[in-house]
């Protein structure tokens, strides 16, 4: 009689959903040999590139398998799913190159994974067994059963035992593969909030179910009285937070406003707020985190005001600390979930590159800034887009990404010349500590955008643009500071087809949130995949962008448009 298996009861340490991508090609028993010994190498070189450029969110490589055998009928398509289910595949990408059935391949395949499992039709526009012709048919009988597929026609030689696939199409696939490991990958993890409700602004809640719903994640909600209680029995240990405090003495220096023996306390009382959250994160396995701060924490008079976490957070969001290079955590300032959400989907969409956090602070139309620079006697370029349109100075008391502060690829050196640390506004945080703030550097280029959840559809969307830093003559810089704060990080963002008076109407909430590296056809997939939303209609942008966006999924164009069958989807 067979007996249960008993699994292991001395696990330690596990490896978190890990996506795979199973490659492979829908085939026809009639083809001759050429033609499949053909197919298989396609398989084998869209499985390469994959290999070589997709990334995890975490910046390491994804594992790409692929399926020699071609899926000709039933019996190959229940052969090849065993495998790849063995293989821990939860991505597909298909790369027809022949005629195909339909039904009895890539759907008799489909059909023993998820429902829910991204599927990429790529193929070049060839012509002798055109797997166009194919890939037509498949993604219009799955677009017919209201299932979501992508189709990529590219370009690759129409004759040759071993094409190679053009550049554009193979970074329209590897797009579409970013989205899809993204979007697996963080299915069933998790983030970590400190504190409740964001400063009673709703824009910023924990919907927890929806986002569960959506996106997989789960929000795990900490007290803040565990962090203070923490911080009071010293849970850390001392001798790093003196490396921690060393670290930033010897690349901050004198920017450090430390005035006497209380200031330094405090301050080491928010870099050990970085180590307790950082390990508590960890063991809790943790893709990002958030801390409430105000009122209760910094702020309420009433109680015992305690220091700022802007050190904290910027060391979350930034690719090192004291113990060398890492991947950024994720981590939002006064709690703001829908921002979390943001920059983790951001940082994940781009293997890890740091996100932005920032407040909406203040629109500069082009008005306001001639005006300025007229009574500052300051001439404004000419020449520079954020002189003709206005800019967004994007500012906020914590969370900002230190790798902000200069280039991509600076050295952690050059990086930490542009950062101060000054002490806390009083008014605001009588707990003081000391804030983070730089000035970015100007011709940073990206997405800005933002989440944001509606009851009245049960759906979340994203308002998003592309978007380039304003390169200001410092004189500018300082007087822009000046107006809204000057203790913190400034970011001047100008939108690509917004208008000024767009932007400053249509934002979802008071805080805004930008990634480097972020290609939008690799956005368009995610909120595909996820079923989000698009809030992208500048006035100044076309519909579609050829070469910048992703082609209209079939689905939605059989459904009345992309809105209305996202709707349908989430209903």
């Amino acid at each position: 009689m067979d007996k249960a298996i008993a699994l292991a009861d001395d696990v330690k340490t596990i490896e978190r959903n890990n996506p795979v991508i199973g490659v492979f090609c829908a085939g026809d028993p009639r083809i001759d040999e050429d033609s499949r010994k053909r197919c298989q190498n396609i398989v084998k070189m869209a499985a390469d590139i994959l290999a070589e450029r997709v990334q995890r969110p975490d910046g390491s490589a994804v594992k790409v398998v692929f399926a020699p055998i071609l899926v000709d009928g039933e019996k190959q398509a229940d052969i090849v799913a065993k495998q790849f289910q063995d293989a821990g595949v939860s991505v597909l990408v298909c790369t027809p190159d022949t005629w195909a059935f339909p039904q009895l391949s890539v759907i008799s395949l489909l059909g023993q994974f998820p429902g829910d499992t991204p599927i990429n039709f790529t193929c070049g526009n060839s012509g002798p067994k055109p797997g166009v012709v194919f890939a037509h048919a498949v993604n219009g009988a799955l677009a017919q059963s209201g299932r979501l597929s992508h189709l990529n026609v590219g370009n690759w030689p129409d004759t040759g035992l071993e094409p190679r696939m053009s550049q554009p199409t193979a970074d329209a696939l590897v797009d579409w593969a970013f989205a899809a490991v993204a979007t697996q990958a963080l299915k069933g993890r998790r983030v970590v909030v400190f504190g409740h409700d964001s400063m009673g602004m709703e824009t910023a809640f924990a919907h927890v179910i929806p986002t569960r719903n959506t996106f997989g994640i789960e929000i795990t909600r900490l007290d803040m009285k565990l962090l203070a209680d923490m911080l009071a029995k010293k849970a850390y240990d001392e001798k790093e937070l003196k490396s921690l405090r060393a670290f930033v003495d010897k690349h901050v220096g004198d920017r450090l406003e430390i005035r006497n023996s209380a200031d330094s306390e405090r301050f080491d009382i928010s870099l050990a707020m970085y180590l307790v959250m950082r390990d508590l994160l960890a063991d809790l396995n943790a893709i990002g985190g958030g801390f409430m701060s105000q009122l209760e924490w910094g702020s309420d008079r009433r109680g015992i005001p305690l220091p700022v976490a802007d050190a904290a957070e910027s060391f979350f969001n930034s690719t090192f600390d004291h113990n060398g290079r890492k991947i950024p955590t994720p981590f939002a300032t006064e709690a703001d979930v829908q921002a979390l959400l943001t920059m983790i989907f951001f940082s994940a969409l781009t293997g890890g590159n740091p996100p932005l956090f920032m407040d909406f602070r203040k629109v500069w139309e082009k008005w306001e800034l001639d005006s300025l620079a007229q009574k500052a006697g300051i001439k404004l370029p000419a020449d520079e887009l954020w002189a003709q349109k206005g800019l967004v100075d994007g500012n906020n008391s914590g969370s900002a990404s230190l790798d902000w502060a200069a280039e991509p690829g600076a050295s952690v050196e050059t990086i930490m010349k542009g950062v101060t640390m000054p002490l806390a506004g009083e008014d605001y945080f009588p707990g003081l500590g000391n804030s983070v703030t730089f000035v970015s550097p100007g011709g940073l280029e990206g997405i800005a955008g933002r989440l944001m959840y509606s009851s009245l559809s049960g759906m979340f969307s994203m308002s998003w643009d592309e978007a380039t830093t304003a390169d200001v003559d410092d004189n500018l810089a300082r007087l822009l500071c000046d107006a809204t704060d000057p203790t913190w990080p400034h970011t001047f963002v100008v939108p690509k087809y917004a208008s000024m008076n767009e932007y400053k109407h249509y934002p979802p909430a008071n805080h805004l949130h930008m990634i480097q590296g972020l290609p939008v056809a690799r956005l368009q997939y995610w909120m595909d995949l996820n079923n989000v939303l698009s809030q992208s209609g500048w006035s100044a942008r076309p519909k579609f962008i050829d070469g910048t966006d992703r082609p209209t999924p079939l689905l939605y164009l059989a459904n009345g448009g992309e809105d209305a069958a996202k709707m349908r989807l989430a209903m």
